[in-house]
C-alpha cells in the first residue's frame, strides 16, 4: 500500500480535513518570528559586547544611525508573518514546497543588499553583523513554511492500493 504524502517531512499525515490553512501558517511565522527575533536580538548584543558599532545609513537620511535593538528583535516576527501570508498564495498548488522554499530565499538575499550596499563610511564589521539576523531568519522559517506548505499540495493525502 503506497501513500503519495510518504515522501512529507511529517511522519503521519493529518486527515485531509486539517489541510493547513493560512492561519497555520501565520502561527508558525509568528513562532519562528520570534525565536529569530530573540536570536537576532542575542546575536546583536554580542557584536555590541565586541564592539560592533551597527552604524548604518537610513534610507534618506544623511548621518549614521545606530540600529536600534528593538529593530532588530521585531523585524524578524515582521517579517516571518508577512513571509506566511505571502506563502499562503502557494496553498494546494503544485510544488508549493519547493515554490515557497526557493521564493523565500530570493526574497532572503533581497533583504540582504541594504547591508551590503551601505556606504564607505559604515563599517565591514557592521554590515557582516546586521547579514546574521538575515541568516537566522531564513534558516528558521523559510524551511518551515515550507514544509507547511508542502503538505498541501495536490494529492498529498491520497491513498493508493
Amino acid at each position: 500500500m503506497a501513500a503519495t504524502w510518504a515522501d512529507s517531512v511529517t511522519p503521519v499525515p493529518p486527515p485531509v480535513a486539517q489541510a493547513p490553512h493560512t492561519s497555520n501558517l501565520v502561527y508558525a511565522g509568528l513562532v519562528t518570528g520570534i525565536w529569530a527575533g530573540l536570536l537576532s536580538l542575542a546575536v546583536y548584543g554580542i557584536g555590541r559586547l565586541l564592539g560592533v558599532p551597527f552604524e548604518v545609513f537610513r534610507p534618506g537620511s544623511d548621518t549614521l544611525e545606530v540600529v536600534p535593538w528593538l529593530l532588530v528583535l521585531l523585524v524578524p516576527v515582521a517579517a516571518a508573518v508577512g513571509s506566511a501570508l505571502l506563502a499562503a498564495i502557494a496553498l494546494g498548488r503544485r510544488h508549493a514546497r519547493r515554490i515557497v522554499l526557493w521564493a523565500g530565499t530570493a526574497l532572503a538575499l533581497v533583504s540582504c543588499v541594504n547591508s551590503l550596499v551601505q556606504p564607505s563610511e559604515v563599517l565591514w564589521s557592521s554590515r557582516l553583523w546586521l547579514l546574521i539576523p538575515h541568516v537566522i531568519t531564513w534558516f528558521l522559517v523559510v524551511p518551515q513554511l515550507a514544509r507547511i506548505v508542502g503538505d498541501s499540495e495536490p494529492g498529498m493525502y491520497v491513498v493508493r492500493d
